[in-house]
């Protein structure tokens, strides 16, 4: 793809992380009863969307991203106000980072609180945010550079401990690696077109890798050469983070369980497999999604 097109696509991944992780921190710190975070948050998060409003027309479903490049260019007259929101969000950011490590509740709920050991965290093969909480250094932007991320300076966040707190202290710190990301693109944006002509698709396979806000996401791709994929399939972070759980919620109280769940900010739309385990025996059932639904509905009439 043309150069252009790789810096753009960097820059909107990394406004994504920080949104994403704005909105992972404002629904944790309600979880909790911390609802000034939660608003805080939340309000910080909106110049993030405004932003790719301003860019793309659309603040959640963007879209940005096509085959050959991008669908839309990123303007002069953009730039200005992109990096009047990073310094924003710089101070936005690090006000959030006083407010969680100096508040004595929060450390309280989040500190040894759902640990997965370094050694757990490896056999479980978790990813992001969760990986690098356990002190594993994995990431797909420094491990198989990607769109500009070879092009540009960034640190690695990780922390030791294990608990909520290190996911929490990760993701805070993986903020201000991004704004100093999107700062390096726009200030060595090169010019040129930003989609390159695809006069037609190839036959074969292909394997697509990147670090999204969850972790490592895998994309997997076989053509036919038609414009109608023979097979797709998708490794969402969360289908790699989700067992870790079995360690990390057992041993604490049930209070705990809803904080430590969502540490791993789990995305279960995304882990499209669903198993019913009879807990007393281990047999195990797969259901259809009408099944599915009709259990759900009955059990909703219960309640």
């Amino acid at each position: 793809i043309p150069d252009r097109a790789r810096y753009i696509r960097t820059i909107i991944a990394e406004l994504e992380r920080i949104h994403s992780h704005l909105l992972w921190l404002g629904l944790g710190a309600h979880i909790i009863g911390f609802d000034t975070l939660f608003m805080w948050a939340w309000k910080y998060r909106e110049p993030i969307l405004d932003v790719f409003e301003m860019v793309t027309g659309n603040r959640q479903s963007y879209a940005m991203n096509r085959i050959g490049g991008v669908r839309r260019d990123l303007l002069d007259e953009h730039k200005p106000k992109i990096l009047r929101v990073m310094d924003g969000v710089e101070k936005d950011v690090k006000r959030i980072i006083n407010m969680v490590l100096e508040d004595p509740v929060a450390r309280k709920r989040l500190e040894h609180v759902g640990v997965l050991s370094r050694e757990d965290a490896r056999k479980y093969c978790v990813v992001g945010p969760t990986a690098r909480g356990s002190g594993i250094r994995i990431d797909t932007r420094k491990d198989h550079p990607y769109a500009a991320y070879d092009e540009v300076s960034f640190d690695v966040p990780t922390r030791e401990e294990g608990d909520v707190m290190a996911k929490t202290v990760v993701r805070l710190e993986e903020m201000l690696q991004s704004i100093e990301i999107v700062r390096q693109c726009l200030d060595s944006m090169p010019g040129g077109e930003i989609v390159a002509e695809v006069k037609e698709v190839p036959e074969g396979d292909g394997i697509g890798l990147g670090e999204a806000p969850r972790g490592e996401d895998i994309h997997y791709v076989r053509s036919n050469g038609s414009n109608f994929p023979e097979r797709v399939k998708v490794r969402a972070p969360t289908y790699a983070n989700l067992p870790s759980l079995k360690n990390q919620v057992p041993g604490y109280r049930i209070a705990d369980a809803p904080i430590i769940i969502a540490a791993i900010d789990p995305c279960l739309c995304c882990t499209d497999r669903v198993a019913i385990v009879d807990i007393r025996d281990g047999r195990k059932k797969i259901i259809t999604e009408r099944e599915f639904h009709e259990y759900s509905r009955n059990a909703t009439r219960r309640v």
